[in-house]
């Protein structure tokens, strides 16, 4: 008989099986074994010993190379051969599988056996069977062999939900396409269950297939055929190990099948035959990483489906170090590089929650909110991971993967339920490097009923707005001057020196004007034009603050309802940075009432020095002759010199300090310290009844009440500095000028209305003597200048004579005392020179040089003291070389 040769693609019963051509694996037959029958499979319930009958063949055969002869044909129905089958092993089929008891002789074999050869394996497997039989092997056993096989699963989930992180030992039965498949699995050794299977992370091309609807038979799509076939010739009737991950939206199973060389969905993708879903990737978790790194391969090596493609994503990756600057929304945020250049990126494959829909909605606020607290002047690495073009209604976007601290802020979001996890496009590339984990995320944010997931919307925040009117201002502005630094956050900027702030743990929303400061005018449209430097300070401002976590402290409002105050950023003073750079002025009558009046100047003059901002053209000598300018009055008369009147400003005034350098500070008599005597009477009975102590460690810059060393009364005082190792502060009697080391038990909160600064300003005023030089330099002679002017003027009532007033606020005084100067040369200022303790200065400022008279008289009082050795002159001349 002639022999042929094919390949055993699969085996349908104990008896049957299905031969491909060798070379052509399309080519196809039938081939039954000769003479012999074995239990059949049926849906409606197999035959015993059915499934173990067509296993051992299966075992035997599937993807052998056989040789086979037909030995006789039944035409009817499908064609079908008979014949025998040569292993290499030298065993013939059905012989073997007779004599293991498998298979029984038909009723009508010896009706096929016309031949001598056909007669003589008749004999043969009538030995076998009769062997088989008295050793009840397989089918002739006396019991066993019943088997439950399923065909449809009730309860799919269920099902899942029982053998989750369970491996079922399995058989495929069919391939219908790439990524379905009929599997029997194997759930114990008497019951299988026979299903459709979705292999988890993968999408293949179809196979031709039928329209129910119509009946129309639909092409293959491009590498469908392919896919089939690799998956075919790999899993059919092959022994896979299969886990069971979820349920498709229509019921199927979905699981990962693994052979024995491994995942076959990592083969498929490898090849190029499928593509990575994303519907499976929650169920896959980490092992999706792998299918997207297959994918990824083949897409560089154009395999199969890639084959053509030309990718840009490659040439857009790129990685940026910027700060955060503003926070548009929850998916939205502006980037500043060290370049100084700002760029809007959105978060790659999130979303924030969408306006559109009722019950994300209402938690954007909150959204935008959690990522502003986050990542508001932050340093970021951002990775741009693709461009959106432009579409009607958008602006062309980048796509952007953001990392704080190695974390990922798009992830941090989903985690807490403030963003939703975008579906792309199968071909979409601009996509998170993370997108898996961002899908899982998203399934267990939505499974805690996190953030916008949550059943219940999350509560109302309304700001009121207290610059609406002037009357409302006032009425805020009152509550909000008894609080101290009150938190708050910038919402928009609106100039250098003017910004919208809100009040969260007051839902108050207020416009808000740096005090003690005049910041240039920014434009405020395209046809606006701005003050010089006005932009600069804006775009300052809108750097430092913008969406800032800041303190406030109110000190009034202006007339239409706007809040003046002190703004703090990290702490530090704004109105002060902004001087600094040269990108404001100070305003000497609100720097005096804020009381920063000092601070401001120093910094506007640092700003000047440095030739910053505004001042990059500032010329001193320029400004001395402005001064001159002001202060003389050209007379036109006699010879034509100018002739200057003495400045005449007289004041009482008490001295309260004199310090080590002999700069005074002084208490002007008047309204002032008339309310500062009845402000310190009411400071002194609240203190005996309250004893609240400081609720923490103090800070610098911070009003307290403290307690005198000298009378142990109490006194209004600022932290100079801080000593935390030894719990002690120095602070300043603010109404006095004096100073010292005091411990923190000695000290008190001042946050009492109607003790603050803003109530009744500091009393104490800095002032040095006019036209007077002390010896800084000689510490003995500087030591006896200050006890002499101290023993002169401490605790008595003086009348001054202000002759200037520098831009900080001090004051440059002539003393007179009412009961021994009868005449303007009979200063305290004059005695000082006389007795040697100071000297007419060798540099004179313009007003000085402007008042020549009392400089002539002073300087005759400098000659009589050298003359007769007083002071510092003792040993002459301390100005000669």
């Amino acid at each position: 008989m002639p022999l042929s040769q094919a390949k055993v693609k699969s085996v349908t019963s104990g008896d049957t099986l299905v031969l491909s051509n060798v070379h052509n694996p399309s080519q196809e037959r039938i081939l039954s074994l000769a003479f012999v029958s074995a239990p059949r499979i049926r849906r409606e319930g197999d035959e015993p010993f059915a499934f173990e009958s067509r296993d051992y063949l299966r075992r035997l055969l599937v993807g052998k190379v056989i040789q086979f002869t037909v030995i006789y044909t039944v035409p009817t129905g499908v064609k079908r051969d008979y014949g025998l089958v040569f292993l290499p092993s030298g065993h013939t089929l059905p012989e073997l599988l007779v004599s293991e008891g498998w298979l029984r002789l038909r009723d009508d074999a010896e009706r096929k056996g016309d031949s001598e050869e056909s007669v003589a394996q008749l004999e043969k497997l009538r030995a076998a069977e009769a062997g088989a039989r008295a050793q009840f092997k397989g089918v002739w056993a006396a019991s066993g062999g019943k088997l439950d096989n399923i065909y449809e699963v009730p309860d799919p989930k269920a099902f899942v939900d029982e053998w989750k992180g369970k491996t079922i030992d399995s058989i495929v039965e069919r391939v219908l396409t790439g990524d379905r498949l009929i599997v029997r699995l194997m759930v114990t050794p008497t019951q299988h269950v026979q299903t459709l299977l979705l292999i988890a992370g993968v999408r293949t091309p179809t196979t031709k297939r039928t329209n129910p609807a119509d009946g129309k038979e639909l092409p293959a799509e491009p590498f469908g055929e392919e896919a089939q076939q690799f998956v075919e010739s790999r899993l059919l009737q092959r022994n896979v190990k299969v886990d069971l991950l979820g349920v498709s939206p229509q019921g199927q199973l979905v699981g990962t099948v693994i052979h024995p060389n491994g995942n076959i969905s990592e083969f498929l993708l490898k090849s190029g035959l499928a593509r990575c879903t994303d519907h499976h990737s929650t169920m896959l978790g980490s092992q999706m990483a792998a299918l997207r790194q297959a994918e990824r391969a083949a897409r560089e090596q154009r395999q199969g489906l890639f084959q053509g493609l030309v990718s840009t994503k490659a040439n857009n990756s790129r990685n940026i170090e910027a700060t955060v600057v503003r926070v548009q929304s929850a998916d939205t945020v502006f980037l500043r590089n060290k370049a100084g250049e700002e760029k809007r990126v959105n978060l790659s494959s999130i979303r924030q929650p969408k306006p559109t829909d009722p019950k994300q909605s209402p938690f954007a606020a909150d959204a935008k909110e959690f990522l502003r607290k986050r990542l508001i002047g932050k340093h970021v690495l951002a990775t741009i991971d693709g461009k959106r073009p432009a579409t009607e209604g958008y602006e062309e976007r980048e796509m952007a993967t953001l990392l704080l601290n190695n974390k990922n802020v798009a992830l941090t979001l989903v985690e807490n339920g403030y963003a939703s996890v975008i579906r792309h496009r199968r071909d979409d590339e601009d996509r998170s490097e993370i997108y898996d984990d961002l899908l899982a995320a998203e399934e267990a944010a939505q499974a805690e009923q996190r953030g916008m997931w949550s059943p219940k919307p999350p509560a109302n925040k309304q700001y009121q707005d207290y610059s609406e009117t002037l009357q409302k201002a006032k009425i805020q502005a009152s509550v909000l001057q008894r609080q101290k630094r009150v938190p708050a956050i910038v919402d928009f900027v609106k100039s250098g020196s003017r910004f919208t702030v809100l009040i969260p743990r007051e839902n108050a929303r207020l416009t808000f004007v740096l005090s003690g400061i005049r910041a240039p005018r920014s434009a405020r449209g395209p046809e606006d034009k701005a003050e010089p430097f006005g932009q600069e300070a804006h775009e300052f401002a809108n750097r430092r603050c913008m969406q800032r976590d800041v303190e406030i402290d109110v000190e009034t409002t202006d007339k239409v309802g706007g809040f003046i105050g002190t703004l703090y950023v990290n702490r530090e003073n704004f109105a002060k940075l902004l001087l600094e750079e040269g990108l404001a002025s100070v305003h000497a009558y609100s720097a005096e009432q804020s009381g920063n009046a000092k601070e401001y100047f120093a910094a506007e003059q640092h700003a000047k020095d440095a030739r910053k901002g505004m001042w990059h053209e500032w010329d001193p000598s320029q400004e001395v002759n402005d001064e001159e300018a002001g202060e003389a009055a050209d007379d036109e008369a006699g010879n034509g010199e100018a002739v200057v009147e003495r400045r005449k400003d007289y004041r009482d005034i008490v001295v309260t300090n004199v310090d080590d350098s002999v700069k005074l500070k002084v208490q002007q008599i008047g309204t002032g310290t008339a309310a500062l005597t009845e402000l310190m009477s009411a400071f002194r009975t609240f203190h005996l009844s309250n004893a609240t102590s400081l609720p923490g460690a103090p800070k610098a810059g911070d009003f307290v009440a403290a307690k005198f060393t000298e009378d142990n009364e109490w006194y209004r005082a600022r932290i100079r500095r801080n000593d935390r190792e030894n719990q002690q502060a120095e602070v300043v009697y603010i109404d006095y000028g004096n100073s010292e080391l005091v411990p923190w038990s000695r000290l008190r909160p001042l946050t009492q209305p109607q003790f603050l600064p803003s109530k009744l300003r500091p009393q104490a005023q800095d002032a040095v003597l006019s036209f007077l030089q002390f010896p800084l330099t000689s510490p003995e002679y500087l030591a006896d200048a200050v006890a002499g002017v101290s023993a002169a003027v401490s605790g008595a009532q003086l009348v001054a004579n202000v002759d200037h007033q520098d831009q900080d606020g001090t004051l440059h005084v002539t003393l007179f005392d009412p009961k021994s100067s009868a005449s303007l040369e009979q200063s305290l200022n004059a005695d000082f020179i006389a007795d040697g303790l100071a000297m007419v200065p060798r540099k004179l400022k313009a007003w000085e040089r402007a008042a020549s008279d009392v400089l002539a008289g002073l300087k005759a009082r400098e000659e009589e003291a050298k003359h007769e050795r007083r002071g510092m002159w003792e040993y002459g001349d301390l100005t000669e070389d």
